[in-house]
């Protein structure tokens, strides 16, 4: 039986977390929420719902992705998978099976759950965030040759992987780090298409200006620092 850990950044997701625990399949060996200074009742809330808490009083969703890895680090089972999804109920956390497939049969080492927009609610993206996966995609394509077509937060990795990454960020530029240093580390990787909706909540991110803006050149300054490595 594989050791699956689910981690899931969480800032003011107390109208949301429950859900997405509730949904995730039993497979999961442990499903670790880090709350990212919350001010509302999120880590109760995970608490309740069976989830492993960890605070990270550092507001960004690298810090808090970081946490949960050094949680999975130390835990007397080493884990084989590692899962990153969203507490504001954008995933559907039953697809966890499909993400994690490719991994259980050997044909990848990480997934991006894509949101292809066929399978995508309508309203669910914002125009920002579709052209910025747009453009950080295409460039990615030019640059690196990649073939990712999303940066998508829910994804799989097996845990040796992912330590051997060595993820730096701290803020906005996760998710398009770990692609590029895959690609760069030529680890082998694949996409497979996601549903998604509306999330309960607003975006931390794509929901504000200064989010939107931040996350663009955050996204942006990895591609061309990896584009002069």
């Amino acid at each position: 039986m594989k050791e699956i850990l689910v981690i899931i950044p969480a800032y003011n997701e107390a109208n949301s977390i429950g859900k997405v625990i509730s949904e995730i399949p039993d497979l999961v060996t442990e499903i670790i929420v880090v709350n990212n200074n919350s001010t509302d009742n999120t880590a109760a809330v995970a608490t309740a719902a069976g989830a492993t808490v960890l605070f990270e009083g550092q507001m960004g969703y690298g810090y808090a992705c970081l946490q949960g890895i050094n949680y999975a680090s130390k835990r007397s089972k080493t884990p084989d998978i590692i899962v990153f999804m969203d507490g504001d109920y954008s995933d559907f956390p039953e697809d966890l099976h499909k993400v994690i497939a490719p991994i259980l049969s050997g044909d990848a080492d990480f997934v991006i759950g894509a949101r292809q927009k066929a399978l995508r609610e309508q309203g669910s993206m914002t125009p920002q965030q579709v052209f910025g996966n747009w453009l950080a995609t295409s460039l990615m394509k030019l640059l690196f040759r990649a073939s990712f077509t999303d940066l998508g937060p829910f994804r799989a990795i097996r845990f040796e992987q992912l330590k051997a990454l060595e993820m730096e960020d701290k803020t906005y530029g996760w998710t398009v780090e770990m692609q590029l240093k895959a690609v760069k580390r030529k680890i082998a990787y694949t996409e497979v298409p996601v549903r998604y909706k509306k999330r309960i909540g607003i975006s931390k991110v794509s929901g504000t200006i200064k989010g939107s803006i931040f996350a663009g050149i955050k996204i942006l300054g990895w591609i061309f620092k990896y584009s002069v490595k």
